[in-house]
């Protein structure tokens, strides 16, 4: 094959595959990116908080549906009042970040086991029977999992 005739070829593959996955982002209707976080260490929360930050930062908020799943020790950004060893709390990134569309998942065993007054749960948080099973059912509706 000339070099000329091989160059078209590649190009018109590449072409092909490109129009391809534009096809799925538009048949499947969302072309944003689908992101579930997780955090089930309070002194890691802060941290994970602000990766979301920065995630939606580089994107934008209109490019991706993202998800905070807490359980464990984690669980504990999403009760009001509530601060890490450093003394840093969590309500003011949390507010900000669901202003900007991220949604907050606690588990309900972290509730029950580790005594959580229900009364003091962020208003924005939505309850989830396990955490870690929200996270396997998430990523098999194709979000990316993220542990910072």
């Amino acid at each position: 094959m000339k070099t000329g005739k091989f160059l078209q070829f590649v190009l018109g593959f590449m072409t092909a595959g490109l129009l391809a996955a534009g096809s799925l982002a538009i048949a499947d209707g969302d072309s944003r990116q689908k992101v579930v976080y997780h955090i089930n260490d309070l002194d890691r929360a802060n941290a994970a908080l602000r990766n979301v930050t920065n995630h939606l930062n580089a994107v934008g908020d209109e490019n991706v549906d993202l998800v905070v799943v807490t359980h464990s020790k984690g669980g504990f950004a999403l009760v009001d009042g509530s601060r890490d060893s450093a003394g840093n709390g969590f309500e003011a990134a949390i507010a900000a970040l669901s202003n900007r569309g991220v949604r907050f998942q606690l588990c309900e065993n972290t509730i029950e086991g580790m005594g959580i007054d229900r009364n003091n749960i962020n208003l924005v948080a939505e309850v989830v029977p396990s955490g870690v099973a929200q996270v396997a059912a998430l990523q098999h509706q194709g979000y990316v999992y993220i542990k910072p």
